[in-house]
C-alpha cells in the first residue's frame, strides 16, 4: 500500500488517495466546517478513527470563519477560506492524517470568489510550493450544460498549473445549502444523464483532474422518509458507458455523493460500489454540535444564567467557560463522525505514514 506524508494532500497524492478510496471499496467524509471548533473536530476524528478526511468550507462557511464583523462580505468569504487553509495546513500533519481541502458549492454568482482563490492560491504555490487548496467545486448544475463545462474547463485550466483538482456538478441536488440551491427543482433535473457525464470527461479530462458530482435524486439535508429517492444506479450507468466509450478500467469517474445526511446505509453502500470516494456531511455534524451544546446548557442552567449560583451560592465560571461546552459540542460532533467513518468503511485506511509518536 502506497503512503502519504500526513497533512494536505494535492495532486498526484491526491490521485493516488482517491485510487486507494476506490479500489478499497470505501470513501471519505467531506464535512462542512465553519470554525477552528468543528474543523479540530473533524481532525481529531479522523485520526481517532485512523482515516484519511475532506475538510470543506461554503462561501458563508468562510465569511462567518472570517468574522460576521467584516463588512465587506466578498473579502471576508475569500479570507475566511484563506484563513481556514492556512489552520489546516498547519495542523493536519501534527494529527497524522491526510486531509484534502476543499470549497463547497460556487454557483455562478460565487465564481468570482474561486477566481480570487485562484489568484490568492498561486502566491502560495509560488512562496511554498504546494497549492492552498487542494480542489475547489464549481457548481453550475442550474446553467446550461455548455456553459456549465466551458467555464469549468476554463477555471480548470487555471487550477491545473498549480497542481489543483476541481469539482463539477451534473444534475441539480434538491434542497438548500448557505444560498445555492433550491427546494423548486423539475424532478427530472434530480437525475443526471449518462451522455452528460461523458461529454464533461471528454472535455475537461485532457485538461486535469476533475471529480463529478452527478445527480442520483440527492438532496440536502435531512427529510421525512420517502421523500428522498436515491438512484445509485444512475451512477453504474454512466460509469459503463465511459467505460464503453473510451475502453477504460472500471469506475473510471471519480464520484461524489453530495447530501449525504440522512441517506440510507444501503444505498450509501450501493454508491461506494459505482466509485464514489467522498460523501458529504453537513446537516448531521451541524445538528450532533447543536446538540452536545444543547444538552450540557440544559445540564447546567443556572451556570448561563447566573454568575453565582442562586442555590449553592458559588462561582458557575467553570460550567459556562466558553472551552467546556464548546468542548461539549466537539465532542457529540467526532462521535456522529465515528459513525460516517463506520459507514463509508475507511476507519483504520489512512494512508498517513504513522508518526513515531503513534
Amino acid at each position: 500500500m502506497t503512503q502519504l506524508e500526513p497533512g494536505v494532500v494535492y495532486g498526484e497524492n491526491y490521485l493516488t488517495l482517491i485510487q486507494a478510496c476506490k479500489d478499497g471499496g470505501y470513501a471519505l467524509p467531506a464535512v462542512n466546517v465553519t470554525g477552528t471548533n468543528s474543523a479540530n473536530a473533524v481532525m481529531e476524528a479522523a485520526a481517532k478513527n485512523k482515516s484519511d478526511v475532506i475538510i470543506q468550507v461554503s462561501n458563508g462557511g468562510a465569511q462567518f470563519y472570517a468574522g460576521k464583523g467584516l463588512k465587506d462580505g466578498f473579502d471576508a468569504k475569500v479570507l475566511g477560506a484563506i484563513s481556514l487553509a492556512q489552520h489546516i495546513h498547519m495542523l493536519a500533519e501534527h494529527y497524522g492524517i491526510c486531509v484534502v481541502l476543499h470549497t463547497d458549492h460556487a454557483d455562478k454568482k460565487l465564481i468570482p470568489w474561486v477566481e480570487e482563490l485562484l489568484a490568492q492560491g498561486q502566491n502560495f504555490y509560488e512562496m511554498t510550493g504546494k497549492p492552498l487548496y487542494t480542489s475547489h467545486m464549481v457548481d453550475l448544475s442550474a446553467e446550461p450544460i455548455d456553459f456549465n463545462l466551458s467555464e469549468s474547463a476554463r477555471l480548470l485550466e487555471f487550477a491545473a498549473e498549480m497542481e489543483m483538482s476541481i469539482e463539477i456538478e451534473l444534475g441539480v441536488t434538491g434542497g438548500e445549502e448557505d444560498g445555492v440551491g433550491s427546494d423548486e427543482i423539475d424532478n427530472d433535473k434530480l437525475y443526471t444523464q449518462p451522455e452528460d457525464c461523458l461529454q464533461a470527461f471528454e472535455l475537461l479530462a485532457p485538461i486535469g483532474h476533475f471529480s463529478l458530482a452527478a445527480s442520483f435524486g440527492n438532496v440536502h439535508g435531512v427529510y421525512k422518509p420517502g421523500n428522498v429517492k436515491l438512484r445509485p444506479e444512475i451512477l453504474k450507468n454512466s460509469q459503463e458507458l465511459l467505460e464503453k466509450k473510451h475502453g477504460l478500467d472500471k469506475n473510471p469517474y471519480d464520484l461524489v455523493f453530495h447530501g449525504g445526511s440522512g441517506s440510507e446505509k444501503s444505498k450509501i453502500e450501493e454508491a461506494l460500489e459505482y466509485g464514489v470516494f467522498k460523501m458529504n456531511i453537513d446537516t448531521d455534524t451541524q445538528f450532533a454540535f447543536a446538540n452536545g451544546v444543547g444538552e450540557y446548557v440544559e445540564a447546567n442552567i443556572n451556570a448561563f444564567q447566573h454568575q453565582i449560583d442562586p442555590d449553592t451560592g458559588a462561582p458557575t465560571k467553570k460550567q459556562y467557560d466558553p472551552r467546556v461546552w464548546l468542548r461539549k459540542g466537539e465532542e457529540a460532533m467526532i462521535e456522529r463522525l465515528d459513525e460516517a467513518f463506520k459507514d463509508l468503511k475507511s476507519a483504520g485506511k489512512t494512508l498517513a505514514i504513522p508518526r513515531e509518536s503513534d
